[in-house]
This record gives C-alpha cells, sequence and structure tokens, in this order.
C-alpha cells in the first residue's frame, strides 16, 4: 500500500517508474540475481548453473519433485512387471528395464562403485532410499537433498522412448564409427603428438 501510495503522489517520472519496477518484484514474485565471478569464463559458467537451476525449479513448481539420482526410473520398474507381452515383446520390455537403471547405474560407477551392485540395494529399498553418491552413503534421497523435477525425469524418459521408437521403424541409420585413441608415451602425460616417442 505504501509503495502504491508514493506512486500517486510522486511527480517525477523516473522515481515512478522506480516504484512500480519494485512493486512489481514485491507482487509478481520476480527477483533479480546478480552473478559474479573474477573471469568471463567463469562468469558464463555460473551464470550456465543459476539458469539451470531456475529451470529445474521452474519445473518442480509445475509437476513437483521426485527423488534424484535415479531412483524414480528405478522405483518404475515396477510397473513392468504386471504387463502382459509376447515373448518379442518382452525383449522390448527388458530393454526399457535396463534403460531405466541406466541413470543409477552410471552415477553408482561414476563414483567408483559397481553399479549393478548399487541397483540391487536399491531395488530392494523402497520409497526414497538411495544411493548419495556425493556422500557415497545409501539413505532418504529427498531428505538428503538430492531431488529431480518430475517433469525433467518424465520427459527425458518419453524423448527416450521417442527416439528409441524412430530408430525401430528406420530402415537404415548413418553413424560415426568411435574413433581409436591411442595412448600418450610413458611419461609424456597423453600430450598429442607425444605418442611417436
Amino acid at each position: 500500500r505504501q509503495i502504491r501510495a508514493q506512486i500517486e503522489e510522486t511527480t517525477s517520472d523516473y522515481d515512478r517508474e522506480k516504484l512500480q519496477e519494485r512493486l512489481a518484484k514485491l507482487v509478481g514474485g520476480v527477483a533479480v540475481i546478480n552473478v559474479g565471478a573474477a573471469t568471463e569464463v567463469e562468469m558464463k559458467e555460473k551464470k550456465a548453473r543459476v539458469e539451470d537451476a531456475l529451470n529445474a525449479t521452474r519445473a518442480a513448481v509445475e509437476e513437483g519433485i521426485v527423488p534424484g539420482g535415479g531412483v524414480a526410473l528405478v522405483r518404475c520398474l515396477s510397473a513392468l512387471d504386471g504387463l502382459h507381452v509376447s515373448d518379442e515383446e518382452r525383449v522390448g520390455v527388458d530393454i526399457v528395464r535396463r534403460a531405466c537403471e541406466e541413470p543409477l547405474r552410471q552415477i553408482a560407477s561414476n563414483a567408483g562403485f559397481e553399479g549393478s551392485i548399487v541397483v540391487d540395494k536399491v531395488k530392494n529399498g523402497t520409497g526414497t532410499f538411495g544411493f548419495n553418491a556425493a556422500t557415497c552413503e545409501y539413505e532418504d534421497l529427498v531428505k538428503a537433498g538430492v531431488i529431480d523435477p518430475t517433469k525433467v525425469t518424465r520427459t527425458a524418459l518419453q524423448n527416450a522412448a521417442s527416439v528409441a521408437s524412430l530408430q525401430l521403424t528406420t530402415e537404415a541409420m548413418v553413424a560415426e564409427l568411435p574413433k581409436e585413441e591411442k595412448e600418450g608415451a610413458a611419461g609424456a602425460g597423453g600430450m598429442p603428438g607425444m605418442d611417436m616417442m
């Protein structure tokens, strides 16, 4: 009310504009985030992280959250158990099952653990129980703050299914062969051009 009264009382266009801006921020939930850093590269990196966080927050507000770390997809596996499918279709269901386990398996592997063991332990748990790669412990991931926006997890699964169905109906695909890189000589640190020593 005070800001609205000041807007009506002021004679300066500049003051009116600033007061309207302040009111919009308070009423509309608008915030300004200033990102600073020592170098431009560091600033761009920080800005990208802030934008990712904002997008994740918007997605979470829109559809809610699920436990992160690949646990939500592992919890979806029980929905596949009740499917009555032919032997041929069972192969596809098994592929989807393996694909849903893969994010957790990769997270565990990146943390230095055997992915299949971690997946089995999480499968045997319930609810939000999962593997926290930051602490290398099994715990309630929601309480630990390891969460994903539901929308992100859902769209990732939908997009993966879309690409897979596209590949299944395609008669021919073109892909690049992975290049085999030679390891650098001992002591050369794998620097380019050092493999000829």
